[in-house]
């Protein structure tokens, strides 16, 4: 139920923030995306109500430009297998977890080159060039509109 939870948080938090529309695969991506920064950062498996408006700031933080997700997002879900080997209960939540990842991670997409070696000193002078597209993990994409959905709640 945990995961479930935290997808149905993912995407309350994307629809609300109207930033790309719904049904659309980058929507899916940032959905997921969203769902595992959710689901992997909260360490009782178990969300509740109160925990959603509390969680915004770490969520916020999980995702900023720069911060190490996708190593992150590795290393929170081999913990939870290694534990669900352990006490051998792996339950739906982590299953569901586990194939969202094998669908952000394996699923490319064809995105405008937001990430370019653009200086952030220069980059409020130069517009960025949206004919220029490249090929990118589904997660790539889906984290900026996360964290910029979770800003704008």
């Amino acid at each position: 139920m945990a995961w479930l939870y935290a997808e149905y948080i993912a995407d309350e938090l994307l629809r609300t923030g109207h930033l790309i529309p719904h049904g659309t695969i980058e929507f899916r991506a940032g959905r997921e995306t969203l769902a595992l920064t959710v689901y992997l950062s909260d360490s009782s498996d178990e969300l509740s109500g109160i925990r959603v408006v509390s969680g915004l700031d770490e969520w916020l933080s999980l995702t900023t430009y720069g911060h190490p997700w996708e190593t992150w997002v590795r290393e929170r879900l081999a913990e939870r297998t290694a534990a669900a080997r352990r006490d051998a209960s792996a339950g739906p939540d982590l299953e569901l977890a586990l194939a969202s990842w094998r669908w952000l991670s394996g699923t490319e997409l064809l995105a405008a080159d937001l990430g370019g070696a653009i200086p952030r000193h220069q980059a409020a002078d130069l517009a960025v060039d949206e004919s220029e597209q490249v090929w990118m993990p589904a997660w790539q994409l889906g984290l900026p509109l996360g964290h910029l959905a979770i800003h704008l709640f």
